[in-house]
């Protein structure tokens, strides 16, 4: 086994790990630069077709699916950044960690699972404003 492959990977019936905020933020913003190019160039093709006189469809469907392949992972990346995740939370509010018997800031007991106590409710976290 290559010391760079991580044991596991590529197994059936593991979830692959969400990649890095921060790699998925740049790779929103080279897309969103490939992208305003990508529309450049195809403003200008379309305006070189009717200086002409002769607009090639095929052309302008293979720069508007390239076009297209871009928002669509825009889309996906936006989706894994503002993904949210239920955290068990306490009635007092605290974040119960995991295997957590008890509650860190007021005691009450945990179940047996150690995902949530058994007085305790699930709170979506807030949204942040960017």
């Amino acid at each position: 086994m290559s010391p760079l492959r991580r044991r596991g990977s590529g197994a059936e019936g593991i979830a692959p790990r969400r990649p890095h905020a921060g790699r998925l933020r740049r790779e929103r913003r080279g897309l969103l630069k490939a992208r305003a190019e990508a529309v450049s160039h195809l403003g200008g093709l379309l305006v070189e077709m009717y200086r002409r006189g002769a607009f090639r469809d095929d052309l302008i469907a293979e720069r508007c699916s390239v076009v297209l392949g871009i928002d669509a992972r825009l889309a996906e990346i936006d989706e894994l950044l503002h993904a949210r995740r239920e955290i068990p939370r306490c009635t007092c509010g605290a974040p119960l960690f995991r295997g957590a018997r008890y509650c860190a800031t007021c005691g009450r007991s945990v179940d047996a699972d150690g995902d949530h106590a058994s007085d305790a409710t699930i709170v979506e976290p807030r949204a942040v404003d960017p």
